[in-house]
């Protein structure tokens, strides 16, 4: 099964990039790029603190929404010419009809997909660390930064040339040529310029390198992944126009699913957030013993009075989900759990006052506090788990208030993005294995 997985998606692959609407959906993406430099000035943007700045904030939000919904369309598209139009025309009996389990058809259709939909998203990616670099061109004293321009333009023209010249001496795939050559060619062009500053003068690498938007822009790959999961199994059963209007739905929803479902999942009122965090000497920055102390100071006074006593609970969500602590109630009827203490103003004492392990790690800065537990509806909840949601590979906001993406995010949503790929295969193989393709 595997090696006729491997075939299948090789063969998939090929297939993709060799359909013009992906060399043109690439084209239009860097046009856009271009486009998005010269229309997004005077977005009041003025800090210098992150690595996106001032105006190019603007430039860098609309950039990366353009490679969202680019990605889309290709998902759509061309999940649709690969497995869609294969039943409709019946030359998908070619393959089902050989002793190669639907499974494989399935898999191997989508890792090829897949497989075009990252080289794409590594292209627009390259197009937008171009522009990043090329920043807004905000006044007129602003100058051009000619490295960018010199080097994007040779690259395109590089691939289309050579692509349009192998396709009139050799028939070579015009599309095809054209994509696969304009991958080294614009990564070759955004490495020279991080060596060459804007006049012409070697600067040092790390100057113009941008690790952070680069983990957002593989957070949107992940979300392209899951979108050409969705794209596929759907395409066992519909036609080109409803795959896009589904994925652009799905998509919708996904963006929304936080305002839709999550605050109807998880309930609970955040009284403050906690700007710092430290333990007294005896803790020594642990948190799992009766007696442990965490001294926490808020970034504004409670919004609710706390009494002495009072039980307390935090978490890095404003919706409680995924309390960092709980609390329970002892035969003699009091409540064990983390307490708060030596109240004054925004600063406060934290003990933990229980024999049980009841926190499953210190407060710190940045966790909200209740002071009650999360209600949690169920129906909502399982809604809210099974309905992708995008927003949490949507990492601009982190990016332009200088917020750094940990690595650990990026590996937690790899695997939140592997468990939806699973969930739609799934769905797709169980769609087609009961598709008459006769």
């Amino acid at each position: 099964m595997i090696l006729q997985t491997t075939t299948i998606a090789r063969n998939t692959f090929i297939e993709s990039v060799r359909q013009p609407i992906y060399f043109i959906v690439l084209l239009l993406a860097g046009a856009l790029q271009v486009f998005t430099t010269w229309s997004t000035a005077y977005s009041m943007g003025y800090t210098d603190s992150s690595e996106v700045t001032k105006d190019n904030k603007l430039l860098f939000d609309i950039g990366l929404a353009t490679i969202l919904v680019a990605g889309m369309l290709l998902a759509a598209f061309v999940a649709t010419a690969v497995l869609s139009r294969e039943i409709e025309s019946k030359t998908i009996l070619t393959v089902v009809s050989k002793p190669i389990s639907r499974i494989a058809v399935v898999l191997g259709k989508y890792i090829g997909v897949a497989g075009a939909l990252t080289v794409a998203v590594i292209i627009m990616t390259s197009y937008l660390m171009l522009a990043v670099r090329h920043g807004v061109m905000s006044t007129a004293a602003d100058e051009i930064d000619m490295p960018v321009v010199v080097f994007s333009t040779l690259a395109v023209a590089l691939s289309v040339g050579v692509a349009g010249w192998c396709n009139f001496y050799y028939g070579w795939s015009f599309p095809q040529t054209a994509s696969l050559l304009l991958l080294p060619t614009i990564l070759v062009a955004f490495a020279l310029t991080l060596f060459i500053d804007k006049h012409w003068e070697a600067q040092a690498l790390a100057t113009d390198l941008k690790p952070q938007v680069m983990l957002a822009s593989m957070a949107v790959l992940l979300a392209l992944l899951v979108l050409a999961a969705v794209a596929t199994a759907i395409s066992t059963r519909l036609g080109q126009v409803m795959t896009i209007v589904t994925c652009a739905g799905v998509l919708m929803v996904g963006l929304l699913s936080n305002y839709m479902i999550g605050r109807h999942a998880y309930q609970n009122t955040s009284v403050g957030v906690v700007e710092f965090a430290e333990p007294d000497r005896e803790t020594r920055w642990q948190f799992n013993e009766r007696g442990h102390i965490y001294f926490v100071r808020l970034s504004a006074p409670p919004r609710a009075d706390i009494a002495p006593g009072t039980p307390v609970y935090y978490g890095s969500n404003p919706n409680g989900f995924m309390l960092a602590n709980r609390s329970i109630t002892a035969d003699d009827g009091t409540v064990q759990g983390v307490i708060a203490t030596d109240i004054d103003g925004r600063e406060l004492s934290m003990e933990l006052a229980a024999d049980a392990p009841l926190a499953s790690r210190p407060p710190r800065q940045g966790d909200h506090l209740f002071l009650t537990e999360t209600e949690v509806h169920p129906v909502a909840a399982t809604l809210h788990a099974i309905v992708p949601n995008f927003q949490q590979y949507w990492l601009v906001d982190a990016i332009t208030r200088n917020s750094k993406i940990p690595t650990q995010h990026v590996l937690v949503l790899s695997g939140y993005a592997g468990v939806q790929i699973v969930m739609f295969l799934a769905i797709g193989v169980f769609l087609f294995q009961r598709r008459d393709v006769g």
